[in-house]
C-alpha cells in the first residue's frame, strides 16, 4: 500500500465513528422543553410522549419546563441551541401561532429559526367558572357579565397562552368586557380559580376535569365545533348562537433550525410510533386529546394556517402582549 493509499485508508477510519454516530442517533439523553410552568396541559402531553420515546429510542427524553416570556425565554434559547436533535421544544398555538403578531418583537423567527417535527395533539379547549358563580350556561354567563361590564374577571396560564386567546376571542364575538388576570402557568392560576379569587378561565379539558367531576368548577362552553364526548350535555360556543366560533390548544415539536433532516425524519417517525402506542393512545383518550399523526410537512401547512386564522384574532380584538 503506497502513502495516499495509507492517507486514504486513515481518513476512513476516521470518519467512521462519526458516520456511525450520525447513523445511531440518539446517543444520549434528549432535552424536551416546554415553555410553561408544571401543571397544566402541556405537561401531560409532553410526559406522555417523552415517557413512551424513552422507551422507543433506549435514551431518557427528558422533560424540562422552562415558563416565562409568554414562552420567548424557552422558545429563545432553543432557537440557539446546537441542531443537533439533542434539543427539542414543545411548539404550541401561543408560541407559533398568536405570539408572532400579538407581539412587537420577539428575539427569534418562528417561522425562519425553527423547524416542525410532529404535531401531537390537539386538545380541547373549555370555558368554566367556579362553582359560585351563577351561570350554569354561556348565555347565563354573558348576560352576567353584559350587567355589571369589568367586575368579573378570568385567568390564564399567561399572556399569549391558549387560555388567554380563547377568552379574548370569546369576549371579541360576544361583546362582553370580563378582566384578564395572567398567570405564569395553568396551575398557578387554578388555584387562584378553585381559592374563589378568579371567577372564571378558560384552558385545556385534561387540567380541568378532576375539578370539573368534583364540582368546584362548572362548565359553560366546549371551544371545538363538535361537543366533548366527556361533556356530552355542554354545548359548544357555535351552538349557542356565534357561529363558525372553533378554539383548541394544540401542541408539536419542533427543532432549531439547521438539524439534519435524516433526524427530523427519524424523530418524526418515532413520534408518529409513539401516538399511535397503547400508553399514549389511552392517555390521550382520558384527558379527550386528539393525536395528530403526520409528516413534517403536514405539521408546517397546519402551522400556517393557525397562523392565519390567529392573526386575524389578534388585530380585530386589538390584543398586544408585553
Amino acid at each position: 500500500m503506497n502513502r495516499r493509499q495509507l492517507l486514504a485508508a486513515a481518513a476512513l477510519a476516521a470518519l467512521a465513528p462519526l458516520a456511525h454516530a450520525q447513523g445511531a442517533y440518539p446517543t444520549k439523553p434528549i432535552r424536551l422543553v416546554v415553555p410553561f410552568a408544571p401543571g397544566g396541559t402541556s405537561e401531560i402531553v409532553s410526559r406522555a410522549v417523552a415517557q413512551q420515546l424513552s422507551t422507543q429510542l433506549g435514551v431518557s427524553v427528558v422533560v424540562e419546563n422552562k415558563a416565562g416570556g409568554a414562552g420567548t425565554i424557552a422558545m429563545n434559547e432553543v432557537a440557539q441551541a446546537a441542531p443537533d436533535g439533542y434539543t427539542l421544544i414543545l411548539g404550541h398555538v401561543g408560541t407559533l401561532a398568536v405570539n408572532p403578531y400579538a407581539m412587537a418583537k420577539q428575539p427569534y423567527d418562528v417561522d425562519r429559526d425553527f423547524l416542525p417535527v410532529a404535531l401531537l395533539a390537539r386538545v380541547p379547549n373549555v370555558f368554566v367558572v367556579r362553582a359560585e358563580v351563577p351561570a350554569k350556561n354561556l348565555k347565563e354567563f354573558v348576560a352576567l357579565a353584559k350587567k355589571d361590564p369589568g367586575k368579573l374577571n378570568y385567568g390564564s396560564a399567561g399572556n399569549g397562552s391558549a387560555g388567554h386567546l380563547a377568552f379574548e376571542y370569546l369576549k371579541l364575538v360576544t361583546g362582553i368586557d370580563v378582566v384578564h388576570v395572567p398567570y405564569r402557568g395553568t396551575g398557578p392560576q387554578l388555584q387562584d380559580l378553585l381559592g374563589g379569587r378568579l371567577d372564571a378561565s378558560s384552558a385545556g379539558l385534561p387540567a380541568l376535569m378532576q375539578h370539573i367531576k368534583s364540582g368546584k368548577l362548572r362548565t359553560i362552553a366546549v371551544g371545538t365545533p363538535q361537543r366533548v364526548a366527556a361533556l356530552p350535555d355542554v354545548a359548544t360556543v357555535a351552538e349557542d348562537g356565534y357561529k363558525d366560533f372553533e378554539t383548541s390548544q394544540w401542541y408539536g415539536i419542533i427543532v432549531p433550525k439547521g438539524t439534519p433532516r435524516e433526524i427530523v425524519v427519524k424523530l418524526n417517525a418515532e413520534i408518529n410510533k409513539a401516538l399511535a402506542s397503547s400508553t399514549v393512545t389511552q392517555r390521550f383518550a382520558d384527558d379527550n386529546a386528539a393525536a395528530g399523526v403526520g409528516s413534517p410537512e403536514d405539521f408546517a401547512a397546519f402551522i400556517a394556517k393557525e397562523q392565519a386564522r390567529w392573526k386575524e384574532v389578534v388585530e380585530r380584538g386589538k390584543i398586544r402582549i408585553e
